[in-house]
């Protein structure tokens, strides 16, 4: 049993050195370990505040990013209803143009249709007042080929002379 039961030297001893190593151990390494153990803490603590600011960064960020992406379609909606009332004013534009060339033509064929009827008219009446004149001359002819009848005429026509004067 003597290998269970130490001696009191050993205990002692044994004590001694304990509580030098205790001593040194408390006096030196457990400060050191202690601050060690609260600069982690510490690291820890600026880590998640750090990821906390980075996340509310993140937050903002997609905040910012969502905004500037309405934004941009905005402006994108404003553009294509700018792009569509230029459309629409040039296309405006243009008919109006197209009317007034239309009207012009319009105007220059009714000015030209109006001269060729003119000419046609004035064409006609010579052609028929050539053809009155051969016929009345004709006629005048036939009638006139006896001398009285040609005396009678000229009698006449000095009358119708003296009565307009």
């Amino acid at each position: 049993m003597e290998l269970f039961m130490p001696e009191f030297g050993l205990v002692f001893w044994m004590f001694v050195s304990f509580a030098i190593l205790f001593f040194l151990l408390a006096k030196f390494a457990w400060p050191f370990i202690v601050k060690t153990l609260e600069e982690r803490a510490d690291l820890i603590d600026k880590g998640v505040l750090y990821a906390q600011d980075a996340k509310a960064h993140l937050d903002n960020a997609k905040a910012e990013a969502d905004a500037l992406i309405k934004q941009a379609q905005q402006q994108q909606a404003e553009i294509l209803r700018e792009a569509a009332k230029m459309k629409s004013q040039i296309i405006e534009e243009a008919k109006g143009e197209a009317s007034k060339e239309a009207k012009k033509l319009i105007d220059a064929a009714q000015v030209s249709i109006e001269q060729s009827r003119k000419e046609a008219e004035s064409q006609f009446r010579k052609e028929v007042s050539e053809f009155a004149l051969q016929i009345a001359e004709k006629v005048m002819r036939n009638s006139l080929q006896s001398g009285k009848a040609q005396s009678e005429l000229v009698n006449k026509l000095l009358d119708e002379v003296e009565l307009k004067n």
